[in-house]
């Protein structure tokens, strides 16, 4: 099987690289991070004209990708420069959700992402919800031309730059109950929504929102009643799959950093990196990588595949990843010192950036119990199947 890039994602792959290396410097990642806004718009406008976010889209919305190759290629990039800018909270939740449930009104609101000119926010998890994207306590009431939410939302990224929200809410069933969920299309300017912004330590920023009787038209709902989590479900593989392979290209410019500082760096005369000790860790490094990346390419592969092949393998590679990823970071930030910590060295934000992917949508622990659960749904029901054959 050749898993070599498309002439096409090498293209983009080259062009997004060249791009990086040339205007995303430490010093510029640095002054983002310091920023008011933690994005640069500038930035966000020239990779929306290099093609950057219709990759993420695929052709019947207007893009040009959308496949878990696609995800992966440019992903891999932006881990690889330490990229904070927000394309994951805009092209893959939020347009990927109003592509998914959303109609040909919603159109227009998909080009403007591509163009750059709209950010939007995924707004579902809660202060009670953990990693389950069952859970939802916020409420939509249904009053025959309108709808009324209350409730409250977590950490939602990109909240304060977005001009829409795509929210969960639920009309019917327990907390956590996958049926009754709904999304709805929210501007961010809407009466009865409160946002409390906040940095994040991996660069970009949140924030908390409160709903407080906030009243929506009937075609603010995205879809139909009730079909919620099943597209917030598969939303959430691309997102993992999008971060995993962030975590990957962030991973590779850590072992580069380490590999290079190792070979600068001397003691007793000459480089430490001759020394046995370190050169069998840093072997021990790239030998994850090399696993990570075939995780990577799996999970990748397998975006388009039956509900619970994709999510098994989605668990899977996040589970991998986070584990590979505590790996490099520590393994990076031990053999270069105290250097490492500082912010105005390259590593400082590559650590955070690995480390803090694994606790975005189910760290090691929660996908690992996930995917032995799926396993368990997927030999009761071939069972069942057997059993109802025989």
């Amino acid at each position: 099987m050749n898993f070599e890039l498309t002439e096409e994602r090498r293209m983009l792959q080259d062009s997004l690289r060249r791009f990086l290396a040339d205007k995303y410097t430490t010093q510029v990642r640095n002054q983002i991070l310091d920023s008011t806004a933690g994005l640069s718009a500038t930035i966000w406008s020239q990779m929306a004209d290099l093609g950057v976010i219709g990759a993420l889209l695929g052709e019947d919305k207007g893009g040009f990708g959308g496949t878990g190759f696609d995800i992966t290629t440019v992903f891999e990039e932006l881990g690889r420069a330490g990229v904070v800018e927000p394309f994951l909270d805009t092209a893959i939740l939020g347009a990927g959700l109003i592509a998914e449930l959303g109609t040909d009104d919603h159109a227009g609101i998909l080009e403007d992402v591509m163009a750059g000119s709209v950010h939007l926010a995924f707004a579902h998890g809660e202060p009670t919800s953990r990693y389950d994207l069952n859970i939802v306590a916020t409420t939509a009431q249904n009053r025959g031309d309108h709808y009324v939410l209350n409730g409250r939302k977590s950490v939602v990224v990109n909240a304060e730059a977005a001009d829409h929200l795509v929210v969960s809410a639920r009309t019917s069933g327990d907390v956590d109950d996958q049926n009754g969920i709904l999304l709805f299309l929210v501007p961010s300017d809407a009466d009865g929504l409160e946002l409390n912004g906040y940095p994040l330590i991996s660069g970009g920023r949140a924030a908390e929102i409160v709903m407080d009787g906030l009243v929506l038209p009937q075609d603010a709902l995205l879809g139909s009643e009730g079909n919620g989590f099943d597209a917030i479900e598969k939303c959430v593989a691309m997102a993992n799959v999008a971060l995993i392979a962030e975590a990957l290209g962030a991973m590779e410019t850590a072992a580069r950093l380490t590999l290079d500082y190792l070979g600068t760096r001397t003691q007793f005369g000459r480089p430490i990196g001759s020394f046995q000790v370190l050169a069998h860790r840093m072997a021990d490094v790239f030998i994850e990588l090399k696993q990570a990346r075939s995780a990577v390419i799996l999970a990748a592969g397998h975006l388009e595949a039956d509900r619970v092949t994709r999510e098994r393998h989605v668990s899977a590679a996040k589970h991998l990843m986070g584990r590979v990823g505590k790996l490099v970071a520590e393994e990076s930030i031990q053999m270069h010192g105290g250097i490492a910590m500082t912010q105005e060295y390259e590593l400082a934000h590559i650590a955070k950036r690995i480390v803090m992917i694994d606790h975005r949508f189910g760290d090691t622990d929660h996908h690992l119990e996930r995917f032995i659960a799926l396993g368990a749904d997927q030999l009761a029901g071939r069972s069942g199947t057997a059993a109802t054959t025989a």
